[in-house]
């Protein structure tokens, strides 16, 4: 049993390639996004579990190339790395991601979107392969504020976390305009078990990260925080960073 809830909260520990809460927004059409995310696991796990490296000191960074098709669908190709002292730099793995939105010129209330993300990653950073993860995605800006939801759900296709189905991982921001160009805010980071039976709370991951977002331009996307993980289970002190740019091609 012990040794069971070590893997859980490994697992977990392991998805920290790509921290970001997801806006509706997507790539406009004829446009890529290409985003550097570079995050230093300050305090993590120190031991090799069930074949799966250690985090403590690791640096994750993934490029993300994301190309606009129309007013609701784009494609997202991500490519995942890792780097710790004494293992060197690694391929992680890659992952896919169409996503669909409504049209903003459909002038809905809230903004709604749907991410589909499928992708392989090797044996050495995670006890599950190839995943699957569906994220509806819904925000909204009122006045200064805004605020996004994303009730994401997860799922192993190959590995140790097959039989625990369907994985609830709610994710949520929000934040404040404190200028045109600054706006700072708060990030949430969770995953609390399968959907049919919640982890106890002390096996459930749950991370805030106070981030500060850059709106230099519209062409490029700053953002920046720290995060602390609130019970024993995944990482606990994370350093992030979100650097992209968008091309007119």
């Amino acid at each position: 049993m012990v040794g069971l809830l070590v893997c859980v909260a490994q697992i977990h520990a392991q998805d920290n390639y790509e921290i970001q809460v997801y806006g509706v927004e997507t790539v406009e059409p004829g446009s890529t996004m290409v985003e550097f995310h570079t995050n230093f696991t300050t305090q993590g796990e120190k031991a090799t579990v069930n074949g799966v490296l250690p985090t403590y000191h690791a640096v994750h960074e993934t490029i993300e190339i994301t190309q606009g098709w129309n007013d609701w669908f784009e494609t997202g190709f991500y490519i995942f790395t890792s780097a710790r002292s004494g293992q060197g730099w690694d391929w992680v793995g890659d992952h896919i991601r169409p996503r669909f939105r409504i049209p903003e010129k459909w002038g809905w209330p809230v903004g709604l979107s749907l991410s589909n993300e499928v992708g392989y990653q090797r044996r050495q950073f995670s006890v599950d392969t190839w995943t699957w993860e569906i994220r509806p995605i819904a925000d909204k800006q009122i006045g200064r504020w805004y605020f996004s939801l994303n009730p994401t759900l997860d799922r192993s296709f190959h590995g140790d976390s097959v039989h625990e189905g369907v994985v609830f991982s709610p994710n949520f921001k929000v934040s404040y305009d404190f200028s045109k160009k600054i706006a700072g805010g708060l990030e949430y980071y969770g995953s609390v078990g399968p959907v049919t039976r919640f982890l106890a709370l002390n096996e459930q991951e749950h991370q805030i990260y106070p981030a500060i977002d850059l709106n230099v331009s519209p062409k490029w996307e700053i953002n920046f925080g720290l995060g602390v993980g609130l019970t024993g289970a995944g990482d606990h002190l994370i350093a992030k960073m979100i650097l992209g740019y968008r091309f007119n091609f």
